[in-house]
């Protein structure tokens, strides 16, 4: 999969797949790094291309062994702790271009 950075508008859309198979958009958000390990935050897209106001997504960056390929997985973290902190790196950074709610 290439990448095209040219222009202002830049493709930030990740196209993963869920355990059915399905095809899933997400709009890429952000890279964090947190004890040597990067997670990237992910928002949901709906069907027609628009951002779901919902909760983002928190996955891990894993390189694959192969050698020849220097594609990335993205496996779900099941730490709460991890996504914690990820989130809250997250927020601090963002704190002014998004408007967090806490739900408790």
């Amino acid at each position: 999969m290439e990448e095209n950075f040219e222009g202002e508008d830049l493709d930030n859309i990740v196209i993963l797949n869920d355990e059915d198979g399905n095809e899933v958009k997400f709009e890429f958000l952000d890279l964090i790094e947190l004890d040597e390990e990067e997670y990237v935050v992910l928002l949901p897209m709906t069907e027609e291309g628009e951002e779901d106001e919902g909760e983002v997504v928190i996955l891990k960056v894993e390189d694959n062994d192969n050698e020849d390929s220097e594609e990335e997985s993205y496996v779900s973290v099941e730490d709460e702790n991890i996504l914690n902190k990820v989130f809250e790196i997250f927020k601090e950074k963002f704190k002014d271009d998004f408007d967090f709610v806490d739900e408790d």
